[in-house]
């Protein structure tokens, strides 16, 4: 009998780290730090540590679901394990919003960047390009794909260092070694903890990637060792750079009223470094964008698949691999395709939705951990109350704060999306009668 092809075990800690990394691009810190200055009233660091403490709660739930269940599918598949398959496929469904479209996003974005230096050129051919080049390298397969990411984050990173550098220097010789000490990028005159709160929402926007590596779960060596240590290195190292990125740039740009905080980075590079930095600040961006949308792209097909594979979407379109590559082909050409939409929106309209899949996922993953305790715990097998019910709980509670913080479309398009998704469910479980397909588990039993 023909065994089924399966995806290959081939990525250590140190992949799963920087493939987070790449998803999470430390540089959308500066390319957004405008925004979030507006929103919070010139308190950016504070946002970004208010993100960072729900994200590590949220880390720790992903690391323990990842250790009881180490196969594809990330927060639909614990949330349908742990509590209830109909609520699995409502999670699934929401999260589509971040993994289906935040592609689309990053291309968009570093589709907007490249257009506005080169203006000759129609932003659907920046997009195109992106588009066909990650693709690409995605379809050849992981080992490729986390190569390319090596050297893209290598570049990234040293242009934040230099930027960083350049913000000190300058700092320094302005108003010497005090100016590098304050508390206002945390708390000021203009600021409250609700504008602190609204910047956390959208800054949470910055840390979508440490959830998404789980989707390479079946690709990881010793994933039950290697997935919880990632995910949480990767929640950490991100959320540094931020803090420590946003307070420097704070600093040199106080308050939260610009001109124009879309290219608010670009200025700063333009001033601390001239002409020549500003040039290697906008390849950095680029190359961010790039890096980040190759690790995105990934991601979301692998939870198409893991979707497909239990037939809740067509298994014979997402449910495939190819027998050349072991990659879901189909599931990659379909996340291309939606990123060609970009061509014919902006950024804002794009990106208003994002987040509400997001929390939503967080929240139910922290309940997943709850429920997954109650089972074990009427199984009579104990589990320690710390990490499966009180920090969940914080990490929930958190969560569906920065929820309720969301732009009110962000929150009305979100729910049309979940809407859609009850229907979807309503018709693939004959008028909800019947449970959706149950998961396999036989990659499981492979670690």
């Amino acid at each position: 009998m023909t065994q089924p092809i399966q995806l290959t075990r081939t990525l250590k800690l140190p992949s799963l780290v920087l493939f987070g990394l790449a998803y999470l691009t430390p540089l959308i810190v500066l390319a957004i730090f405008g925004v979030i200055a507006e929103a919070t009233g010139g308190a950016s660091p504070s946002a970004y540590l208010l993100a960072l403490t729900a994200m590590l709660f949220t880390a720790h739930s992903y690391g323990r679901m990842a250790i009881a269940y180490p196969v594809a599918g990330s927060a639909y598949t614990y949330v349908r394990q742990s509590i209830e398959p109909r609520t699995g496929f409502l999670v699934g469904w929401a999260i589509l919003l971040d993994y289906l479209f935040l592609p689309m996003v990053i291309w968009l974005i570093g589709g907007s960047y490249l257009n506005a230096q080169f203006p000759g050129v129609p932003i659907a051919v920046w997009i195109l390009a992106f588009v066909l080049v990650t693709t690409a390298l995605n379809v050849i397969g992981i080992k490729v794909a986390e190569k390319a990411n090596f050297l893209l984050m290598a570049f990234q990173l040293l242009v934040i260092v230099i930027f960083v550098a350049l913000t000190i220097g300058t700092l320094l010789s302005t108003s010497g070694a005090s100016g590098l000490v304050s508390s206002e990028p945390f708390f000021n005159s203009t600021a409250s903890l609700g504008t602190i709160a609204a910047g956390a929402a959208i800054a949470a926007y910055s840390f979508l990637g440490f959830d998404a590596v789980t989707t390479l779960t079946e690709e990881t060596v010793e994933p039950r060792k290697n997935m919880p240590r990632a995910i949480m290195l990767i929640a950490l190292i991100g959320g540094a750079i931020f803090v420590v990125v946003s307070y420097f740039t704070q600093l040199i740009r106080p308050g939260g009223t610009f001109e124009d905080s879309a290219s608010l980075a670009s200025d700063i590079a333009l001033q601390i470094g001239g002409q020549l930095f500003a040039a290697v600040f906008l390849a950095g961006l680029v190359v961010a964008q790039f890096a980040s949308g190759l690790a995105a792209q990934a991601s979301a097909s692998r939870l198409l698949y893991a979707m497909g594979r239990d037939a809740v979407l067509p298994r014979r379109v997402f449910g495939r691999l190819s027998e050349k590559y072991r990659t879901p082909i189909l599931n990659l050409a379909i996340t291309g395709a939606v990123g060609l939409v970009a061509i014919f929106l902006d950024v804002a309209t794009s990106t208003s939705f994002i987040n509400f899949g997001a929390f939503t996922a967080f929240t139910l993953v922290n309940v997943s951990v709850i429920a997954y305790w109650l089972r074990q715990r009427r199984q009579g097998n104990k589990l320690n109350r710390i990490s499966y019910v009180a920090l969940p709980a914080v990490g929930a509670v958190i969560d569906a704060f920065l929820l309720t913080q969301l732009d009110p479309t962000a929150i009305t398009l979100g729910l049309i999306w979940l809407a859609l998704g009850v229907v979807l469910l309503g018709v693939t479980t004959r008028g909800f009668r019947q449970a959706p397909p149950e998961m396999s588990r036989t990659e499981e039993a492979q670690v």
